[in-house]
């Protein structure tokens, strides 16, 4: 499904981040990660939000054309200056907080810093509000064959499930009183250029030997290549039908978590050049299940540790399937994950030189 050429206003938040630099450069490059873009567009008129001034000052370098500001969406003045004079714009919401210091920080950005730039876009006479959400919702698979759909019920998986879950049930009791359109989508485990320091680690802990596979390692994840979600999230604000939908986004299948870690430590040396140290240690499933029982005790504490909650899914299957946007937005990931590790690995090498 090719989507015809239009103008769009756009209002993204998150614009810095680590999907919010995929999605400028899919505007910038539509072919790159759909088979069909859905970022053609004969003009687009952007503005958006990063968290920090050092961040908004980065996109006035590399979008000129954009209009940029910093703020926090825990305060309600960020939103109304975001948002003003934006009448009948697109609104992307990709800002988040994944790994904070306290668990009452995840509700307070994902469901009031929503629910307030909701009300805000309201007020604006915005046309649509796209917003990101997660598995996590979900939580985990039951069984190990299983695959989510927009049909699964809520299992939220600790704090951030529960204020993602939280934050779209409070979305769609608005959008059933307001006329701003909302579409939710779920994107699971994100890789792709631009990527934090947590996922470099990541590879740098698999050229060194020192990632773990958890259990047997063939527990399935989705995965979502960045540049193919943003591909995906300007479907859902542009396209008619995608109004008051639910829609996974993610890459054309599952990888277990042996193929994962096997194509990274294989790239890494048959491309980049880097000697892995040896196969992946294996530990018993006991120690994820362990530390899901730690990570469970310190949230209900108000205590988030990253590494405890990380190891926690180390052998849980999270996967979903995109069937429901394939067939009504045309969203078709057109790269794999070889090729995306590929791209984020050179996207690695380029920016510093080493891993």
């Amino acid at each position: 499904m090719t989507v015809p050429e239009t103008s769009l206003d756009l209002v993204i938040t998150g614009a810095d981040g680590w999907l919010g630099r995929s999605l400028l450069q899919v505007l910038q490059h539509p072919h790159a990660s759909s088979h069909a873009p859905a970022a053609a567009t004969s003009a687009v008129r952007v503005r958006g939000l990063t968290l920090t001034e050092e961040g908004a000052a980065r996109l006035r370098e590399s979008h000129p054309g954009g209009q940029w500001m910093a703020g926090d969406l825990r305060d309600p003045a960020t939103a109304a200056r975001l948002l003003e004079g934006a009448r009948g714009a697109a609104l992307v919401h990709m800002a988040g907080i994944i790994h904070p210091q306290r668990v009452s920080d995840f509700r307070a950005v994902h469901v009031e810093g929503s629910t307030a730039l909701w009300r805000q876009a309201v007020r604006q006479e915005l046309r649509r509000m796209v917003v990101v959400s997660s598995n996590s919702p979900c939580g985990a698979n039951a069984r190990p064959q299983d695959m989510f759909d927009e049909n699964s019920p809520y299992r939220p998986y600790m704090g951030y499930g529960r204020s993602k879950m939280e934050m779209e049930q409070a979305l769609r009791a608005l959008a059933h009183q307001d006329p701003l359109e909302l579409v939710v989508v779920r994107a699971p485990w994100f890789y792709g250029p631009h990527q934090p320091e947590r996922q470099t680690r990541f590879f740098r802990m698999i050229r060194d030997g020192r990632f773990p596979i958890v259990g047997s390692g063939e527990n399935r994840r989705s995965m979502a290549y960045t540049e193919t979600l943003a591909d995906g999230l300007l479907r859902a604000a542009r396209l008619p039908q995608a109004a008051g939908q639910t829609y996974w986004m993610a890459d054309a299948r599952p990888y277990s978590m042996l193929e994962i870690v096997g194509t990274v430590a294989r790239l890494l040396e048959t491309e980049f050049g880097q000697r892995c140290a040896g196969r992946a240690p294996r530990v018993p499933g006991l120690v994820a299940d362990t530390a899901r029982l730690a990570d469970r005790l310190l949230q209900a504490a108000g205590l988030y540790v990253q590494e405890v909650h990380v190891l926690s899914e180390m052998n849980l299957t999270i996967a979903c399937s995109i069937d429901k946007a394939r067939r009504e937005l045309g969203f078709e990931p057109a790269v794999d994950l070889e090729e995306g590790m590929r791209r984020s690995l050179r996207w690695v090498f380029e920016t510093y030189g080493k891993l």
